[in-house]
């Protein structure tokens, strides 16, 4: 069990039929009346984010959160299939728990798959990717240095923005947090 009184950000609770993660929290100490937690949560498996107070004192179970490394094998229609490497267990996990990082994962890539008593609900892709450029308007050669960018599509379907200098068949470096261009492999 979990006090309010000792949230802090990225801690993980259950409370209200459902597992939320502390995005930020704010100890209020009032002149007049009592102490209180304000805080903003995130539900981990919907995404939704809510604000609310709790009491210092209030108590909620701490949801232990699993993480595990595995390798996306394939899609077949609306299942991707994940592959654990020690133990070769395959699990199929739908659209819904995959759909952010799955336009950065080609096939045989390492992801982190988060589980929560058991059952997996949502794929991280790594940091960083390189993919091949599919579809772009012809580059400009010797035109590095400016900052314009085109639209462009990557082997895995994800859209983005890249320098003019990029061609098709280029394989360039993406964040996959922020879904940026950083660089030409």
């Amino acid at each position: 069990m979990i006090t309010a009184g000792d949230f802090r950000k990225g801690i993980t609770i259950e409370w209200e039929d459902g597992v939320w993660s502390i995005v930020d929290f704010q100890h209020v100490k009032p002149g007049k009346g009592a102490a209180f937690v304000r805080t903003k949560i995130k539900n981990i498996m919907t995404g939704t984010v809510v604000e609310r107070t709790f009491n210092p004192s209030d108590k909620m179970p701490h949801a232990i959160i699993e993480t595990k490394e595995m390798q996306y094998l394939y899609n077949d229609g609306n299942l991707y299939y994940f592959m654990d490497p020690e133990t070769f267990e395959q699990i199929p996990l739908n659209h819904s728990q995959v759909e952010e990082a799955i336009q950065f994962v080609k096939e045989n890539t390492n992801v982190n798959i988060r589980f929560f008593k058991g059952a997996a609900f949502s794929v991280e892709a790594p940091n960083f990717v390189d993919l091949e450029i599919t579809e772009t308007e012809p580059g400009f050669k010797g035109d590095t240095a400016s900052t314009t960018y085109k639209p462009a599509t990557t082997e895995t379907g994800f859209e983005l923005m890249v320098p003019l200098f990029i061609n098709i068949g280029d394989v360039i470096k993406i964040d996959t947090r922020s879904g940026e261009y950083l660089s030409r492999s």
